[in-house]
């Protein structure tokens, strides 16, 4: 039997052609040019329907400032022949979207018999990894949603590399697994544990194996090399009291402060990637975890993916997919946000999708609000025709 192509992705001739309104298309991209300045230094959106993409705009600077006055209150700007304009294939920080790629490679191995959802992580920490762990409770399952009862994170950046590893096996749940929703890096940090525990093979490797290279997604990947730096949106100038840590201006090295202490690779953080490559990566999802020629995941394996309340993805979010989240995607919208100023939601009914991708900390970070991202949710969902 011949093998399966499944639709690429490729740009449409109008919006129109996409089955999308070229006018609420034009209010997004209108949106997100008012962005730099209030919300981020620049962005980059991408947003589509079936095969095609219909969008692809970027606005501002994907780096701008050298430094961050804090008496001022204000970014030092570089000299303007050393900024570098956002553009369409600008490489940002992905931060938290990090977490689905763990998802997705902990499904593949759930696939391939090597892990179960409902198994408890205490088995296989002692099975793989001769730890001895709490009969605390927690499983796979509990981990991908966010039911595990962790806290919302430890500051592993303070200790050597064989206490974090100590700290984070050791940590005990503040409520009963499973009883209760509290979003924790621990989560996928110990995800992330279990693969490498049961595969033998770092997470960064399980990832390029397992998602970027079958998809072709050649610009996504944990620690990018000097050469991409270019291409990189940068960050933030990372300094006490307001980080966790001094490491002055990050422009290529990863934000998230466990993610860095780490090594770049991180269950929970320390991916780097375009908003093209997320399109393929959402279309990948969208046609059952298949992409041209490549099947990462089984249609079945997506479908708990994408169930409410999803496995690693939110589900049916209003405060960040705005109306797309609304009563035509049936509550089945589903995505993702990172702290960089990241996020992804696509929707199975609609069968679009949406990647908005920013540097809200360059040059600090800010307060948060989703109310961007929510408002160029709300135009795609009024595009559809």
């Amino acid at each position: 039997m011949p093998p399966v192509a499944y639709a690429r992705l490729r740009h449409a001739a109008s919006p129109e052609r996409a089955g999308l309104r070229s006018d609420e298309l034009a209010a997004l991209a209108h949106g997100v040019d008012r962005l730099p300045g209030r919300w981020c230094s620049g962005a980059v959106v991408l947003a589509g329907r079936g095969p095609y993409v219909a969008l692809e705009h970027a606005a501002g600077w994907a780096v701008r400032y050298a430094a961050y006055d804090p008496e001022q209150d204000r970014g030092v700007e570089l000299p303007r022949d050393r900024q570098l304009p956002a553009r369409p294939d600008t490489v940002f920080d992905l931060a938290s979207l990090s977490k689905l790629f763990t998802t997705i490679a902990l499904l593949q191995q759930v696939e391939r018999s090597t892990l179960h959802l409902d198994a408890e992580i205490a088995r296989y920490a002692q099975e793989f990894g001769r730890r001895k762990l709490p009969a605390h409770g927690i499983t796979v399952r509990h981990l991908l949603t966010h039911t595990s009862g962790l806290r919302p994170e430890l500051p592993l950046y303070d200790y050597g590399p064989r206490n974090r590893t100590d700290l984070l096996w050791a940590e005990e749940p503040l409520t009963p697994p499973g009883s209760a929703y509290c979003y924790s890096d621990l989560n996928l940090l110990l995800a992330q544990g279990v693969l490498e525990l049961v595969t033998g093979q770092p997470l960064d490797v399980l990832v390029q194996e397992g998602i970027t290279r079958p998809l072709g997604m050649s610009r996504t990947r944990y620690r990018p090399p000097p050469g991409w730096r270019p291409r990189i949106a940068a960050t933030e100038d990372q300094r006490k009291p307001w980080a966790k840590l001094d490491r002055g201006m990050l422009h290529g090295r990863v934000h998230d402060e466990n993610a860095y202490a780490l090594g770049g690779v991180a269950g929970h953080a320390g991916l780097f990637g375009t908003a093209g490559d997320l399109a393929v990566f959402c279309r990948t999802l969208l046609s059952g975890g298949a992409y041209g020629p490549a099947r990462i995941l089984a249609p079945s394996s997506v479908a708990q993916l994408l169930a409410p309340p999803g496995l690693g993805f939110g589900v049916g979010q209003r405060w960040f997919m705005g109306e797309l989240a609304g009563p035509m995607s049936e509550g089945r919208a589903a995505g993702h946000t990172g702290f960089t100023g990241t996020s992804l939601v696509l929707d199975p009914v609609t069968d679009t999708f949406l990647v908005l991708l920013a540097n809200t900390v360059h040059p600090v970070r800010r307060p948060a609000d989703s109310t961007p991202r929510a408002a160029a949710a709300t135009h795609l969902a009024r595009a559809v025709r």
